[in-house]
């Protein structure tokens, strides 16, 4: 029962999945028929054009390389798709926990029950109209004040409260994803906050129910999702990720974008080594590349760029959690995910930082799903793609209003913990 959706059930048939993401845009195909697993037979990928943290600034540039993604990825599974689902990053989306009940007069509590108190017309009223409810998760439910009920179909009781965990998005930015996709001419199954994908992908069941951190670390992004009790209770995003680091690079060395890209990946960590000062690195300058011309740098110089920018990006992240009151909540374990996180030295500074036990995550094994495409950096896509196979309908109430909520943010999140503490 503590699902999103209160009536999943398996999807059939071919089934996609898109990540439009700042540096790549990623699109898997899967095949799934009513008595076996489901099968990876579809994998597509493109350098990202026309976006920006996460958000589409060039709808032509975006919709070439959404093409691409999606035409590599058809020619692998020999068919044409008709619909994917579409991740949602960057700082466009929003999270808040929020409180409700309803009368249900001493009757069994039963499936309407559950739907009534999910009810999408209830939240619309509380929704800024430049706002869209993209997922509402009940996270725990209430009969007649008796807290930390999981699943209240079949009991009785007077009244049924509910404490829902609602992520919004910005209308426009929904608009645009959706005027790109029709583009490439493609319908969208589903949407899902990019946090949410990932975690689905990344985490274990034990590490959801005993409280985890999940930072997805992209190219233009860093996403972060917590779970207690089995379900997500907060989402975020910064607009920070590995295309920052790449930058510094370029302008603290004055080298072209793509070199440092390269230097990075092949040189780069977040953590200092005694050798650092004795590595030297022939660093091409701008506007010097036919010549070959090229100034020595100490490999201690590059990781001195890299180092604050990640210093910074793990700060950030946890005075967000701090802010929001999830700074201790899911208690002492992180996972990292996205490819960013794949920059040595970025695991122990997170764990320094943070000061929890981190590991790395890596998509759930799916069979035909290629070595290269089982990284942190698909995770997002892998996720959304395993959303979308347990999601037999688009995703239940996609709008309620709750009565007599708490007035601010640290007071629901407050009553949410006294209430199943």
């Amino acid at each position: 029962m503590k699902h999103e959706n209160t009536t999943k059930k398996q999807r059939t048939g071919l089934i996609a999945a898109l990540d439009i993401g700042t540096t790549k845009v990623s699109c898997l195909i899967a095949r799934k028929d009513a008595d076996r697993p489901a099968r990876i037979v579809g994998i597509g990928h493109h350098a990202s054009k026309g976006v920006k943290s996460g958000a589409i600034i060039d709808m032509d540039g975006a919709e070439h390389s959404i093409r691409s993604a999606v035409e590599a990825a058809e020619l692998m599974a020999g068919e044409n798709i008709k619909s994917v689902t579409v991740g949602i990053s960057g700082t466009c989306f929003s999270s808040r926990l929020v409180s409700y009940d309803i009368s249900i007069s001493g009757h069994e509590i039963n499936d309407n029950d559950i739907h009534r108190i999910l009810d999408s017309h209830r939240l619309a009223v509380d929704i800024p109209e430049d706002r869209e409810i993209v997922h509402i998760i009940p996270v725990g439910y209430s009969i007649d004040g008796n807290r930390g009920v999981h699943d209240p179909r079949g009991m009785f009781g007077d009244r049924l409260g509910v404490n829902i965990h609602v992520i919004t998005a910005s209308k426009n930015t929904i608009k645009n994803i959706h005027t790109c996709i029709h583009r490439c001419h493609l319908e969208i199954d589903d949407m899902v906050v990019a946090p949410y994908a990932s975690a689905l992908s990344g985490l274990v069941g034990d590490e959801m129910r005993l409280g985890v951190t999940l930072i997805d670390m992209g190219g233009g992004t860093t996403n972060i999702a917590v779970f207690f009790d089995g379900e997500i209770v907060h989402t975020d995003s910064i607009p920070v990720g590995g295309i920052n680091v790449t930058n510094d690079i370029a302008r603290g060395l004055s080298t072209p974008v793509a070199h440092a890209e390269r230097m990075k990946t092949l040189y780069g960590n977040a953590m200092p080594s005694p050798s650092d000062d004795h590595e030297i690195i022939k660093v091409p300058i701008i506007g010097e590349e036919q010549s070959g011309e090229a100034n020595p740098v100490p490999r201690s110089v590059l990781v001195g760029i890299i180092r604050p920018r990640i210093e910074e990006t793990f700060e950030m992240v946890q005075q967000r959690l701090d802010g929001a009151g999830f700074g201790k909540v899911a208690g002492p374990r992180l996972v990292l995910s996205g490819g960013a996180s794949l920059l040595p030295g970025v695991r122990e500074m997170a764990g320094e930082i943070l000061q929890k036990q981190v590991r790395m995550a890596r998509p759930r094994a799916m069979d035909g799903l290629a070595e290269a495409a089982s990284g942190p950096q698909f995770s997002t896509c892998a996720g959304l793609l395993e959303y979308a196979l347990k999601s037999g309908n688009a995703a239940m109430g996609r709008a309620w209003r709750p009565a007599n909520r708490p007035a601010s943010r640290f007071g629901r999140i407050g009553q949410w913990f006294r209430e199943n503490f």
